[in-house]
């Protein structure tokens, strides 16, 4: 272990999050994901360690690494398939089956729609429901809006009668039938339309009604119907809330204003709080560390004043540190909020409440944790748990949202120039378009390296003297 990598692994959080391990070329040969990112990478330098031939071939081959931090579990798994498939590095041999994470589709156009499972998501006009790194979810998913809406299965085109011969579906899965004409298309519509409504998180009150239907069948002691509806409600909270970038819901403004009313009472503030600011910080790869703040007036996010901030003082994922200097830099500047929210537990929030010191401001602030919604002080007072139907905690965690999906919105920018970034910028007479060229011929800048130079001249349409600096910058970077 060299020491780059025992500074590195000092920097390392205990956080969900995937990591890049790259050789002394800086090529990158492995992509991991981890719960916990601190232990899993820690785990691969532990002195004595027996790892199985593959992977001690391949700790011996890593001279640095990277990481990133995500929101939770399932989104490391999504982000790690997601890198696997744009680098394919050469140890991630158990991905080398190329599947991809399923996905409900739905394409509008059709005259009787239905919906389909698929893996791959593409911008045809139809609607898309993931993808989600649980199959099963999916599938349950699936069954469920067929049978609840009596949305067709089948594979037809236009379901006539002569389809029907086959299917029993109108039987056993309470098929609505439109081959037999025993539905208006109109109405058949206005089904499908409702399934989607609920597939995207806009119909809560479906799964309070499996809830109800669960608890009566475990009142009548009927525990398989309970168990099977259990497993249903569980898998339908799973696909219907949003996924990594989670929309947050409308929120009416009597809602907010009670809500504003209901925080006040619980922080012990003097009055409803008018402006609420909210800092996120997000890190992409440990060193493209950023920062989101996002406001709400009167309880209603305000999308004029949101802001993105690239932290420039602190290295590798250190979120406390991050946070004070998103804080110090912003209200060296601006006005304060009423109420000032971290994304975070105790940590942060000291980190924020110093910072501010340092500037001779005491604004209200409180950090939310995440793992119960919990607000957090640091005035001696007990942690919150505001109820779960409050309005209160409805403006709280609306606004925790917006601040992540603005972040992850403002990583995926960053992802993007991240992977247009290549040795092959470094040539003169290599734009964008011949670069692409070459990485479709040959696969990777280690394939163009092992091309001849008429190879390189013919795939780009360049001279042999470009096409010779090619295939030595190439040959220099593996």
């Amino acid at each position: 272990m060299n020491e780059l990598i025992r500074e590195r692994l000092k920097n390392l959080p205990n956080r969900p999050g995937c990591y890049l391990m790259r050789d002394r070329r800086g090529v990158i040969i492995y992509v991991g994901k981890a719960k916990n990112l601190r232990k899993r990478v820690q785990s691969y330098f532990r002195p004595g360690a027996h790892h199985a031939p593959k992977v001690k071939s391949m700790v011996d081959t890593i001279y640095d690494f990277e990481f990133m931090t995500v929101r939770n579990e399932a989104e490391s798994l999504l982000t790690e398939a997601s890198l696997i498939k744009r680098y394919k590095p050469h140890f991630n041999i158990l991905m080398r089956d190329d599947k991809r994470y399923l996905a409900l589709r739905a394409d509008p156009g059709q005259d009787w729609p239905r919906f389909t499972c698929c893996r791959i998501v593409r911008d045809d006009g139809a609607r898309y429901f993931g993808p989600f790194p649980s199959a099963p979810v999916v599938r349950a998913a699936k069954d469920f809006v067929e049978k609840r809406w009596g949305i067709r299965g089948c594979e037809a085109i236009a379901p006539c009668e002569q389809d029907h011969l086959h299917c029993s579906a109108d039987v056993i899965r309470r098929c609505s039938a439109p081959c037999l004409g025993r539905i208006a298309r109109e109405e058949y519509r206005a089904r499908f339309e409702e399934a989607c409504e609920f597939l995207e998180g806009h119909r809560p009150e479906v799964l309070a009604e499996i809830e109800e239907e669960m608890r009566l069948a475990s009142e009548k002691c009927d525990f398989e119907k309970a168990a099977r509806l259990r497993d249903t409600l569980l898998a339908l909270k799973e696909m219907t809330k949003a996924h990594f970038v989670r929309k947050a819901p409308h929120l009416a403004a009597e809602d907010a204003a009670r809500g504003l009313s209901e925080l006040a009472e619980a922080l012990g503030l003097a009055n409803p709080p008018h402006v609420i600011e909210c800092i996120d910080i997000s890190n992409l790869f440990g060193t493209d560390s950023v920062a989101s703040l996002v406001v709400a007036v009167d309880g209603l996010p305000d999308k004029r004043l949101y802001r993105h901030y690239r932290i420039k003082t602190i290295e590798g994922a250190d979120d406390p540190r991050s946070m004070a200097e998103v804080v110090s830099r912003r209200y060296s500047k601006e006005s304060l909020p009423d109420l000032l929210v971290c994304d975070g537990g105790i940590t942060q929030l000291r980190a924020t409440r110093a910072a501010l010191a340092e500037l001779g401001l005491s604004p209200a602030t409180i950090g939310l944790a995440e793992r119960q919604e919990e607000v957090v002080f640091d005035d001696g007072r007990e942690n919150l748990l505001l109820p779960r139907d409050s309005q209160a905690l409805f403006v709280l965690t609306r606004l925790r949202d917006e601040a992540h999906r603005f972040a992850i919105t403002h990583h995926r920018h960053l992802r993007e120039r991240h992977i247009r970034e290549s040795v092959l910028d470094e040539v003169p007479g290599i734009g964008e378009a011949k670069k692409m060229k070459l990485l479709r011929r040959f696969g990777s800048v280690r394939g163009i390296s092992r091309a001849t130079v008429e190879e390189i001249a013919a795939a780009a349409g360049v001279s042999l003297q470009i096409a010779a600096e090619v295939q030595r910058s190439t040959n220099c970077r593996i």
